[in-house]
């Protein structure tokens, strides 16, 4: 070896299962920064294009499983997990589970890798596929369970998108990502109710969207005080505009959604709420309440 030549890093070997888009687009982030790379799928042919870039194909999970200790999946659900790994042997081996499911089911299948000899991550990714090996794009993983696990494999799962370790319980990322998610079906709601009020109008719905997009953007930051307030229980602190204030205000919005032809679906649940929280609380309050409601 010359002077200049640098020495070759030893990249850290990984077997993925699943290579739908997801799983297809996180075996490139990992092939792209020279990890060599284990793939299986249920079905053969998707494994192709890979198999090009460089990842050798396996033609069982089993034998994919037993090809490395860092082993990664990604399938549809958590029956799929069981179905793909019920013949392979675990022992030793470091589980990354990055399949979408629920805190409950990560849980338990903490404890079923545990049982099986091996270590156990779980992962919700805050990201779509094209978001995946391009750091610029801001997507991000969820981890939690085993911190040693983490910390060993941080670099290697830091590739496809960034990570965060959410704590020790394993159900911790898929209960942040389904929480992060639902608030962004909420906005969706929101988003599809105003534009459904100006759909008859003479408005056109580009130049709505800017506004709307500031407007979402100005309000998200009072989901801190939100938190503060549950955290010291006092729902009244920093309010400006009260529970009675808005409450009072509910009417105007349901009006003008029977004046527009519109129906009030997505809000009328919402409101109906406040007004729950109204008859039994404080109408000084925020409307950090409604999350007491919705707790069983």
């Amino acid at each position: 070896m010359t002077q200049n030549q640098v020495e070759p890093v030893n990249k850290t070997s990984v077997t993925l299962l699943g290579l739908g888009a997801m799983g297809t687009a996180l075996a490139r982030a990992w092939l792209a920064a020279g990890h060599p790379l284990t793939v299986w799928n249920r079905t053969p042919a998707r494994a192709e294009a890979v198999a090009a870039e460089g990842a050798r194909v396996a033609d069982s999970a089993a034998t994919a499983v037993a090809a490395n200790t860092l082993i990664v999946v990604c399938l549809l659900d958590d029956a799929s997990v069981d179905e793909a790994l019920a013949g392979a042997d675990l022992t030793g081996r470091d589980l990354v589970n990055l399949t979408t499911t629920t805190p409950a089911q990560a849980r338990a299948r903490a404890e079923w890798a545990r049982e099986r000899g091996a270590r156990y991550l779980d992962g919700g990714i805050m990201a779509v596929p094209p978001m995946i090996g391009v750091p610029e794009a801001g997507g991000y993983v969820f981890y939690s369970g085993s911190r040693e696990l983490f910390e060993e494999h941080h670099e290697t799962l830091g590739v496809p998108a960034g990570t965060v370790h959410v704590g020790d319980d394993a159900g911790f990322a898929a209960l942040h990502d389904v929480a992060l998610l639902s608030a962004m079906y909420g906005m969706f709601a929101g988003a599809a109710h105003a534009f459904a009020l100006i759909r008859k109008e003479n408005i056109d719905p580009a130049s709505l969207a800017p506004l709307l997009a500031d407007w979402l953007v100005a309000m998200a930051p009072s989901v801190h005080q939100t938190a503060e307030q549950l955290r010291s229980g006092d729902y009244t602190k920093g309010v400006v505009s009260n529970l009675a204030m808005q409450t009072a205000g509910t009417p105007t919005f349901l009006n003008t959604a029977e004046e527009q032809g519109v129906s009030p679906e997505l809000l009328a649940p919402y409101f109906e709420l406040m007004h729950r929280r109204l008859a039994e609380g404080s109408g000084e309050e925020d409307l950090t309440g409604v999350v007491d409601l919705l707790v069983r």
